[in-house]
């Protein structure tokens, strides 16, 4: 990938420079579809986990300076999918190589974008949309109604409830996307965004919100975190007490929304026991 990583970097150096669709090359086309193929076949990917904890996913921003040539670069074209018209830079992807891998993608409104990255044995519901450079893992389920954006990293038997968003981060290019690592579960209508990370295993209510911007207060650990989700947790919306609550305007107090996370293995296990005391 070394080669093409350095065929990428000085196509972007040119683009830079003024390089424009109407001068690019069948050259600098051939390079860009190659690229293409690599994310499909994951073998390269926006983004790549440098340590154990799941803070340390880092963007490879050459990927993504990929990706945003590919728009650049090419011109807009009339084409079709399904009998509707639409006009792009570039087709949908091929899917035929998805049976292979055992992976499911239903009729009427699974669209997958080029360059995005499908494991085995995945499902995708339809309608759903999976976006450029967005990587899929082995045994995930993208449900009815979701997303997943641009560059977003979903790792292995990740389950998504239906009507979820998945958010997408091309730019900046040193921006690390969306990240949901292997075992995690989102209940419908979540929303992740803004580069947001979830640990594995973690389980996440129906309707949350996570972002950067909302805090996580942690239980587990006891503290205010930002940004991500630790793994082992299962976490839910509440709202907080806001610092204009003492405002004129709000009677009563304002509040806005955060993030409580627990343990997985208490609540499994308290569930457990709740089970047990039934059926005794």
């Amino acid at each position: 990938m070394s080669t093409l990583q350095s065929e990428i970097q000085d196509l972007w150096n040119r683009y830079d420079d003024g390089l424009t669709a109407d001068d690019a090359t069948d050259e600098d086309l051939a390079t860009l579809d190659v690229f293409l193929e690599a994310l499909e076949a994951g073998e390269v990917r926006a983004a790549e986990k440098t340590g154990d904890d799941v803070t340390s996913w880092e963007a490879n921003a050459w990927v993504k300076q990929g990706i945003l040539l590919n728009f650049g670069l090419r011109h807009t074209e009339a084409r079709s999918y399904g009998g509707v018209d639409y006009h792009d830079v570039l087709p949908l992807r091929q899917t035929a190589d998805l049976n292979d891998r055992g992976t499911r993608n239903t009729p009427d409104g699974t669209t997958i974008r080029r360059g995005a990255y499908l494991g085995e044995d995945c499902i995708m519901m339809s309608p759903s949309f999976v976006n450029i450079g967005a990587y899929v893992g082995d045994g995930t389920l993208v449900d009815s109604c979701d997303t997943v954006g641009s560059c977003a990293q979903l790792g292995g038997n990740v389950k998504l409830g239906a009507n979820t968003l998945i958010g997408g981060v091309l730019e900046p290019v040193e921006g690390a996307p969306v990240i949901i690592e292997d075992g995690v579960s989102l209940g419908a209508g979540c929303r992740v965004t803004s580069g947001f990370k979830i640990g594995a295993n973690s389980i996440v209510g129906e309707n949350t919100l996570l972002t950067p911007r909302i805090p996580v207060y942690d239980l587990v650990d006891e503290e205010v975190i930002y940004g991500h989700l630790p793994s082992e947790r299962r976490a839910f919306t509440r709202y907080v007490e806001s610092s204009v609550s003492d405002h004129e305007m709000f009677d009563g107090g304002a509040y806005k929304p955060a993030v409580v996370a627990t343990s997985v293995e208490e609540e499994t296990l308290e569930a457990t026991q709740r089970e047990d005391a039934l059926r005794e």
